[in-house]
């Protein structure tokens, strides 16, 4: 990755046909500007990656009628010397990322508008791993996460050296990396079917994986060369970060 501007990619569209229970809770017309502790969603997280160095622009991805009442939001931000701009999403995540990422070269760090643990520290840890890899996702150990939260999160995916959740926070260094977005084409809720693990990754693949033959390390190496990729997992210490405030359990 070169040291040209990260632009930050956040997606906040819902679930075609999906009632969110939190935003139904609260009378609100959309998930991302539902509160917690007193302010919407995709505020929390805006906080975070606005006030990031080094940023070309800041992409939302959400439903062009939904664009209007969540532009109100905005004013806070009008200085903090980033663009933030809207993005009409797409059927799937990854024709949503690939229309907000238009013709840009990158690097993209992409994450949604539920993620609202995310820290600065996080942010740039995925921009080092971003130095060296051409893609990379985020994950935390299980125990962490069960430290931070017992029932925060209830999918693990289990390799030979620990388990670990998705902390929902990407980074894709260049064009080339879109390869490896082709893989949640379908859907990333992976532990819901695992089909769409298979044509992802491959049954070879899963099949180390569900036997625990292949760590962490060992795995991404290999997802990355199905790919043509350097893929590398950004691994957080803090299990907080696996853990979306997306539901009354969370």
């Amino acid at each position: 990755m070169s040291d040209r501007p990260t632009t930050v990619i956040i997606l906040a569209a819902q679930r075609t046909g999906v009632v969110n229970p939190l935003a139904t809770r609260a009378g609100v017309s959309h998930k991302c500007i539902a509160p917690i502790c007193g302010r919407p969603l995709i505020e929390w997280v805006l906080d975070i990656v606005s006030a990031r160095p080094n940023l070309a622009e800041i992409r939302i991805s959400i439903e062009p009628e939904a664009q209007e009442e969540v532009g109100a939001l905005l004013a806070p931000y009008a200085d903090c010397g980033v663009p933030i701009t809207f993005v009409d999403s797409q059927p799937g995540i990854v024709d949503s990322v690939t229309a907000a990422a238009k013709d840009d070269e990158g690097p993209f760090v992409i994450t949604t508008a539920d993620n609202v643990l995310i820290t600065a520290e996080g942010f740039e840890l995925v921009r080092d791993t971003l130095t060296r890899a051409d893609a990379t996702l985020t994950l935390a150990r299980e125990k962490d996460v069960r430290a931070a939260h017992p029932e925060g999160q209830r999918n693990y995916y289990k390799f030979r050296d620990t388990g670990v959740a998705n902390c929902n926070l990407y980074g894709l260094a260049n064009r080339r990396a879109f390869a490896a977005a082709e893989a949640f084409r379908e859907g990333g809720q992976f532990m819901k079917n695992r089909d769409r693990m298979i044509r992802a990754f491959g049954l070879f693949n899963i099949a180390l994986m569900a036997l625990k033959l292949v760590d962490v390390k060992g795995a991404m190496k290999r997802i990355g060369k199905r790919f043509g990729l350097t893929i590398e997992a950004t691994m957080f210490d803090d299990g907080a970060l696996a853990i979306d405030v997306d539901n009354e359990r969370t």
